[in-house]
């Protein structure tokens, strides 16, 4: 029995409760309030991310048009294709009425002219961003008054984890944490990169995880931020970076590792040390009533600090420090400069201001923040030691 064999049978599938009927309800009814404020008579909710977020329905996006109407006032009305009405009414979990359309049939046209007969006050039509453009173009044709936006109503509200998101993210976290700290320990020289991708994959799925992604890099390939389109194999005195994620009960994880297999030179040090104490600064600047953008600063001015950049510029940091995680890898709220959106409790995001030296390598060492009345709080403990990234010695 390999190691490999071993460690995925020391692993166990987790579990979390469940987001609740009431919660959906209420998350339905805090969108409705916010049509009502702007004046929209009812939004779209395409076969997205926001179509589970507030009925619970996990919809697959196709070349057919399948959603939710949800009025101002009222109960949401599913719009389905005919053939997958019997299977859809066993999905149902919030009450509504079902719009079937046939095959020959145009659905947006039958979808303006139920919002023209809904009870509801305000007019027009807001669009769930996720609406392909196919869907959004042919409504903005068929509705009778205005067609806007729906994003930054729905980002508003989504951006607010309640409790239970909370705890499910919370128990993806310490499973995608558990595999990183496995795979650090089961390296050897001559493993391949699709060697530990199959790993962290079948990892993920042992721990009752959906595997969403896994991106290994060894060496000089560590300094390209998404990677290299070719396997590698596991030499003494690489740079290693691990980013992997899974999906439980919808909700993704996020954790990026960053370390030396073997005796680390004192430049790999170097580097590795300040992409640390430029995660410890976007952490410390992430408090209440901040803006996003003061935590993207921090890490910079900490780099810069050390003759890094300065912005984009590489050596450096080339992309944003962070972004919201949730039902979707990267939602609001994002972690860069001009978002001025105040961090506030029950927002989830990233911090992660990889160092990339090109032509030598980079470090990324990503954790997720979740933020509460009393501050930002790590969901796993962050990596202190480039000798021992896995010893937990605060949180």
């Amino acid at each position: 029995m390999d190691d490999f064999t071993k460690a995925l049978e020391t692993f166990t599938a987790v579990s979390a409760p469940p987001i609740g009927d009431a919660e959906l309800a209420a998350r339905i009814a805090g969108l409705q309030a916010r049509l009502r404020a702007e004046g929209v008579k009812a939004a779209w909710l395409d076969a997205s991310s926001s179509l589970r977020y507030y009925t619970g329905l996990s919809i697959g996006l196709s070349e057919r048009v399948h959603g939710a109407l949800i009025p101002a006032t009222g109960a949401p009305v599913y719009v389905s294709p005919q053939f997958e009405v019997p299977k859809l009414e066993t999905m149902l979990r919030l009450a509504g009425e079902i719009l079937p359309w046939e095959e020959h049939e145009d659905p947006c046209a039958m979808i303006a002219a139920r919002l023209a007969t809904l009870e509801a006050p305000g007019q027009g039509l807001a669009l769930d961003p996720a609406t392909p453009f196919r869907f959004a173009g042919r409504l903005s044709t068929a509705v009778q008054g205005p067609v806007v936006a729906a994003e930054a109503m729905i980002a508003a509200q989504r951006q607010i984890k309640s409790a239970a998101e909370i705890a499910i993210i919370q128990t993806a976290m310490d499973a995608s944490w558990l595999v990183q700290k496995t795979v650090h320990g089961l390296l050897r020289p001559g493993l391949t990169t699709t060697e530990l991708c199959d790993f962290v994959d079948e990892a993920h799925r042992r721990l009752g995880l959906a595997p969403l992604f896994v991106a290994v890099q060894f060496g000089e390939a560590t300094a390209y931020p998404h990677g290299v389109p070719y396997p590698q194999t596991l030499t003494e005195g690489d740079m290693v970076l691990v980013d992997l994620g899974g999906i439980l009960q919808g909700y993704r994880s996020d954790i990026t590792r960053s370390y030396v297999f073997g005796t680390p030179t004192p430049r790999q040090r170097a580097i590795w040390e300040a992409e640390r104490r430029a995660h410890a600064a976007a952490f410390a600047a992430a408090t209440l009533g901040t803006p996003c953008e003061a935590v993207d600063a921090a890490a910079r001015a900490s780099l810069a600090a050390e003759g890094y950049g300065p912005d984009y510029t590489v050596p450096g940091l080339p992309h944003r420090t962070g972004h919201g995680l949730g039902l979707d890898i990267h939602e609001d709220p994002f972690i860069l400069r001009g978002n001025l959106t105040p961090l506030a409790p029950g927002m989830v995001f990233s911090i992660e201001p990889m160092l990339c030296v090109y032509g030598e390598c980079g470090v990324r060492l990503e954790d997720i923040v979740h933020m509460e009345a009393d501050g930002a709080h790590w969901f796993c403990p962050p990596a202190e030691s480039l000798d021992d990234p896995f010893r937990c010695r605060s949180l």
